[in-house]
């Protein structure tokens, strides 16, 4: 192995940058080259491939995004489309690739492995915090304080109005950022995919007897959940309590933008600098991740299909804290 790819996939989340400059840079101290792909599998089809060096990489640390762009490829699903992107890598001279993503990313690696075999390391990068095989990935810390700091501020406006929020954020199949936040934020509810009876609690809140008295709410809520949308809560509230004051706030993508906080910026330059050892190991087909503060390698199998689930320890405090 003397040339490694490096490429970002699917959704963007803060930290990719500090993951592609450490795997950048453990490469360089390793005596290996690397060369970046630009707008993931699409890149490696249209041969959008640039050299990476020490100084290619340099004050993109705190830099939120993915420089090296991301995409969604159709093309790549296709056996024709994977024979163009293999033709590519070994036009530059790239032995093995380090993909930046989550679940589609991870499996498009495992496919492009199995058929070509060159070596891949999968590394979980997405705000959603859903990939199994590590406690955190990348962007997820970013996230919940970009929220948390929506919420913050939001609260202020309900006290001042006397109003109910509901807070819709980011969340397709999981709680975590939902959850999180929610205990963060002192919020008084969390609707999450993982929790069938979170709507009941809701209601459950509203309902308490002797229920300490208090002109405001905040209801935190995934988009993924069963229940619906922040506007689709907002509507089912107004009908059981027409008396109460309810806005509805989506965040949307402003979670996945900014400058990464400390903790993203560490957790992306260690795995992306596992990743290359890792590689030099002569692992293939895994993930890296970090459970219980230590590297933890996962087969792409696992880390796709391997099911990750909030705490229930979790639920139960955001419901204690919340009365």
């Amino acid at each position: 192995m003397k040339r490694i790819g490096v490429y970002t996939s699917g959704g963007d989340a803060p930290g990719m940058n500090a993951a592609v400059r450490a795997v950048v840079r453990t490469a360089v101290y390793h005596g290996l080259s690397v060369k970046g792909i630009k707008r993931g599998y699409e890149g490696m089809i249209h041969d959008d491939i640039i050299d990476l060096d020490r100084q290619s990489v340099a004050n993109i640390i705190q830099r939120g995004g993915t420089f090296l762009k991301t995409a969604r490829s159709k093309d790549f699903m296709t056996p024709e489309g994977r024979k163009k992107a293999y033709d590519n890598l070994h036009k530059n001279g790239i032995d093995a690739l380090v993909c930046i993503g989550g679940n589609g990313s991870y499996t498009g690696a495992k496919i492009f492995n199995e058929e070509y075999g060159i070596p891949c390391i999968g590394l979980p990068g997405t705000i959603d915090n859903d990939l199994y095989g590590t406690d955190y990935t990348i962007g997820y810390d970013t996230a919940i304080n970009t929220a948390l700091d929506s919420i913050d501020r939001i609260r202020d406006t309900a006290h001042s109005h006397e109003r109910v929020f509901i807070v819709e954020v980011m969340g397709r199949d999981s709680g975590f950022i939902a959850l999180d936040v929610a205990i963060a934020g002192g919020a008084e509810g969390a609707l999450i995919p993982e929790d069938i009876s979170d709507w009941d609690k809701v209601i459950k809140h509203f309902n308490r007897p002797g229920k300490r008295k208090k002109s405001f709410s905040i209801i935190v809520v995934a988009e993924g959940d069963e229940q619906g949308g922040a506007l689709i809560l907002e509507k089912r509230l107004a009908e059981l309590y027409p008396d109460l004051k309810i806005r509805s706030t989506i965040l949307g993508h402003v979670q996945r933008g900014g400058s990464p906080s400390a903790r993203d910026r560490i957790l992306a330059s260690r795995l992306g600098s596992e990743a290359v050892k890792a590689l030099i190991e002569g692992k293939t087909s895994v993930t890296v991740g970090i459970i219980s503060d230590e590297v933890s390698y996962t087969p792409f199998d696992l880390a796709i299909n391997g099911k990750k689930s909030v705490n229930p320890a979790m639920i139960e405090l955001a419901e204690i804290l919340a009365i």
